[in-house]
Formats: C-alpha cells, sequence, structure tokens
C-alpha cells in the first residue's frame, strides 16, 4: 500500500494531451516560451536545481538548518502557518492560523526533530525506537507544542507588490532563477518549509508556478482546470474560493458525489531534490511533502493575464460562467 502511495500515477480518464510532460533536463528559454508554457499543461523537469547554491548550502542533512540559521539571523519574524487539523492545511481560516514567530525558532525545532530522528535511528526498540522526539527548548517557550502542525508555506523572497513583506529577501543571494524562465517578470518567489510530513489542501493558484524542491521530496496530484466539477472548488465569493470543499483525509461522497472520481481525473508526480514542476495558471494541486523539506517556487502572470484588460472582465467572466454552468448540465444529464 506504501509503494502505491509513494508512486506516481495518472488516472484513467486523464486524456492524453492533459498529462505532465517529463523532461531529463532543463529546457533552453526558447523552447519553454515556444512549445511548453503555451500548452498550459504541467512539465516536470529532473535536475534543475542541481549545483545550485541554494540546494548544496540549505540541505538539513549536511548542515543547512545552522546555514539558514546564520543566514538569516536571530531577530528576523516569519509568518508561519499553524493547523487545527493535524498534518493537513486546508485552505480556509476555519482550519488554521496564521501565527508569527522567529525564524531561529523553526530552525531550532527542525534541529531537535533531526537530532530525535538520528537517536531513534541510533537506538534499540527497547528504547523507544521511532518515539517522537520532544519539541525545543526554543520552540516550547514560544508556546508552540505542536511544531509539527507548524508550516512555512509562501514566505516571500521576493514580491513585487509588497516588498515590507520579503522576511527572507537574503535568501535570495543562494537562488539563480532557472536559465528558462530567464526574463520572466515574477510576481513573488516564496520559500516553503515542512518539519514534518505535511499536506496541502487541494487548490489552483491565479499564476504559472514553477515548484522547485531544494531538499527532501514533494508528491503533487495534479487535476486539469476542466475537472473542476469533480472537486467541487468554494464559492467565489469566499475567501478560500481557489481551494476544494471536498475533505482530503475523509471525503464525503454523500455530499460530495462526483468527488469519487476525483482520482480517475488526477495525475501524479513525485519531486526529489532538485526537480521542478510547471504548473499552470488554474491547475489545481495537492502537496504532500515529506520529513524536512525545502522549496522554493516562482509565480508569474500568463501572458493571458498580463493583456487583459479590466474593461473586459465582466464579459469573459459571463462567458466562463456559461460554459462551466453547461457542462454542470451536461454531466447530471
Amino acid at each position: 500500500m506504501q509503494a502505491e502511495e509513494d508512486a506516481e500515477f495518472v488516472g484513467a480518464r486523464v486524456e492524453a494531451g492533459l498529462r505532465a510532460a517529463r523532461f531529463s533536463s532543463p529546457p533552453s528559454s526558447e523552447e519553454f516560451a515556444a512549445s511548453i508554457e503555451p500548452k498550459n499543461v504541467p512539465a516536470v523537469f529532473r535536475g534543475v536545481l542541481n549545483g545550485s547554491a541554494a540546494s548544496s548550502r540549505w540541505d538539513p542533512l549536511h548542515g543547512g538548518l545552522d546555514y539558514l540559521l546564520e543566514k538569516v539571523g536571530p531577530d528576523v519574524a516569519v509568518e508561519a502557518m499553524m493547523s487545527s487539523t493535524g498534518h493537513v492545511f486546508y485552505g480556509d481560516l476555519r482550519s488554521h492560523e496564521r501565527v508569527s514567530i522567529p525564524f531561529s525558532t523553526f530552525m531550532h525545532s527542525c534541529k531537535s526533530y533531526l537530532g530525535g530522528l538520528n537517536a531513534a535511528d541510533d537506538s534499540s526498540k527497547d528504547k523507544g525506537i521511532g518515539e517522537e522526539p520532544t519539541c525545543s527548548e526554543e520552540m516550547c517557550s514560544a508556546s508552540l507544542e505542536n511544531s509539527e502542525q507548524l508550516y512555512l508555506a509562501q514566505v516571500s523572497i521576493l514580491n513585487t507588490e509588497n516588498k515590507e513583506r520579503c522576511s527572507l529577501e537574503v535568501l535570495k543571494e543562494d537562488i539563480q532563477e532557472p536559465i528558462f524562465l530567464k526574463g520572466r517578470p515574477f510576481s513573488s518567489i516564496n520559500f516553503w518549509m515542512s518539519r514534518a510530513h505535511m499536506r496541502s489542501s487541494t487548490h489552483y493558484d491565479p499564476h504559472h508556478n514553477l515548484l522547485c524542491v531544494v531538499a527532501g521530496c514533494k508528491k503533487v496530484t495534479l487535476w486539469s482546470p476542466s475537472a473542476s466539477p469533480f472537486l467541487y472548488p468554494m464559492p467565489v465569493y469566499g475567501e478560500a474560493s481557489n481551494h476544494s470543499c471536498v475533505s482530503i483525509e475523509e471525503p464525503d461522497y454523500s455530499s460530495y458525489t462526483r468527488a469519487k472520481y476525483m482520482k480517475e481525473y488526477s495525475e501524479r508526480v513525485v519531486l526529489n531534490c532538485g526537480d521542478a514542476l510547471f504548473i499552470p495558471e488554474g491547475w489545481y494541486h495537492q502537496v504532500d511533502s515529506d520529513d524536512l523539506t525545502i522549496a522554493i517556487n516562482f509565480w508569474w502572470k500568463s501572458r493571458i493575464m498580463t493583456e487583459m484588460l479590466e474593461h473586459m472582465d465582466a464579459y469573459y467572466l459571463r462567458r466562463i460562467l456559461r460554459r462551466y454552468f453547461y457542462y454542470i448540465w451536461a454531466i447530471h444529464i
């Protein structure tokens, strides 16, 4: 069962043209601009970050936590997500809250967790192998005892709209943008880090996204925008309108009957250290992160959104809603 959970797969109803392309090496900027980005279909690039400063300096298993502590410093605060639903981070504020913590506090917690894992590996079964390590003194003093429920999610390294939010701007010195993204006007570059296993809710982003794994492993499940009826997105007037209503852990098929087809319309890819995934705007994705996983992502506006004029918004919205409701009607018929 675990092998199946860890493996890549393609659902039976995923059309061939919507399956993620695989590249053993990064493409040129010309190839990406001409034949990958315009298709609006995900693509996996192996080894994008191999040899980069971030991948060599941030690796938690090779002194990366100490490096990050020194690089960022002891006084920088970051906004973390704290979940009320265990390791699952749903999009709405009913199941998580944003808390401000010192970056150093989270790093010390990770060091404590890593030390506990190493100690468990070295100990015999009768000495408590596999027990959850206790939180560090720094984390406990911050009243964040359940640090496995903390996630550094979308912490800004670069933010063109709000530079004051860039609490980790100093890390930009270690980041070299992939060659095939040269010339892209990024909306933001963000830092993501999990101490223990984390799972995001199913959602889509309003920008093109390149997700790069710096350390650890992420498993990303993808759905095309046309699979929206099976995912039951939240109301457009809500604060989490880009998230699915369906519970990942315990889906309620009696309330969301079409959700039983979710897996058939999905595809899962596995990203290891150095790998990157292009997730086009509007593509739903759900991400599982292993212990001590670090990632960065680049967001930029698609050509469609860049060229969209505000006075045309209402027209396109009406056309899209008409097609969506026709699709729902066709499914019921």
